[in-house]
């Protein structure tokens, strides 16, 4: 349920008009725009009478939510979010955010040189993994700890905040104060236990799709972080399993603007794991960022035919200093910059 409030409502009457709302065991999330105010409600809204509610001076009008994500839901937040990673980084403003790094951290000097080139060529934040979920037992499952150690050398050396994969809720204590920016892959965007416990942290998580899940179902996953009090959330497309298979998924670029309308969270675009294949990413970047993506994560390697893990997919230093050049000027096309 979205209460709005008449414009120049004081700040007492909002503190009032809630105190007395929750008293029905509902939690209100006020949020306060240049024009107004609204109260969204979260929980078993059935006893909160919109009659009542309208008895109240203040009270402009009264709408149901009819989405069962709440929080996410741009009804309820109909300003766009925009999360900080690192301090000084916002994804989700008008400047597009290219995170970019290798697929899994293989040593110290590997790391720290990809991290070097690929900030020199425009790319805000630092991607790489230190855990490695695949498919088979038997392919490269990352450095873990110790690669987490060498992303944070690299970070230390170029001042890039990092982005990494966490798979297990017990590794957010090695994690926390560390890492800039959890991710969630495709393969636990339903690990719920996972998500709930990232709801309790203060870091932004990257949240991505899926392989299978409809774009409710990838809401609903946000929902989770956000209803333990975590809002700093971004939205991920990676790709959707079709019959085609030619790549390695199916780039679902609709994805974009209806997330978008749906919802308030940025949303990040990953042409790499859509497409498989290197030579796919430059195109799929430009229709991302022309679609009304927030930002863009791509792998980079500085020797993608010996890459230990998703070499195929990897872009050389030349090809994404091409491809940089060629979102920005998609990006200037669209009103927006990188």
């Amino acid at each position: 349920m979205i209460v709005v409030l008449k414009k120049g409502c004081p700040k007492e009457e909002v503190e009032r008009l809630t105190n007395w709302i929750e008293h029905f065991h509902v939690s209100v999330n006020p949020i306060v725009g240049e024009e107004t105010t609204i109260l969204g409600l979260v929980g078993d809204t059935s006893a909160v009478e919109k009659d009542t509610l309208m008895l109240n001076h203040w009270v402009d009008r009264v709408m149901k939510v009819q989405e069962p994500f709440k929080l996410a839901n741009r009804q309820m937040h109909p300003n766009d979010t925009v999360v900080k990673i690192g301090g000084n980084v916002e994804v989700g403003g008008k400047k597009i955010v290219v995170m970019a790094g290798p697929c899994s951290v293989e040593s110290e000097p590997q790391i720290c040189e990809i991290a070097e080139e690929v900030q020199r060529q425009g790319a805000a934040i630092l991607r790489g993994g230190a855990w490695k979920p695949r498919s088979s037992p038997y392919s490269f499952q990352g450095m873990k700890a110790q690669g987490l150690d060498l992303l944070c050398i690299a970070k230390e050396k170029t001042g890039m905040p990092i982005v990494t994969e966490i798979t297990n809720p017990a590794h957010i204590e090695l994690f926390e104060g560390r890492v800039d920016c959890y991710q969630v892959g495709a393969r636990n965007m339903q690990n719920f236990e996972l998500l709930k416990e990232l709801g309790k942290t203060n870091t932004p998580i990257l949240l991505k799709r899926g392989f299978a899940n409809t774009l409710e179902e990838f809401l609903m996953s946000a929902e989770y972080i956000m209803a333990g009090g975590n809002d700093q959330v971004i939205l991920c497309e990676r790709g959707i399993r079709t019959y085609e298979t030619y790549t390695r998924n199916t780039l679902d670029i609709s994805a974009v603007p209806a997330l978008k309308r749906l919802s308030h969270l940025p949303v990040v675009v990953d042409p790499s794991h859509a497409a498989g294949i290197y030579w796919m990413v430059e195109p799929l970047a430009m229709s991302a960022v022309a679609a009304g993506a927030d930002g863009l994560i791509i792998e980079v390697h500085n020797d993608p035919a010996h890459a230990l893990s998703d070499g195929a997919q990897s872009l050389t230093y030349k090809h994404f200093a091409r491809t940089m050049d060629k979102v920005r000027a998609v990006a200037a096309a669209v009103g927006r910059e990188v």
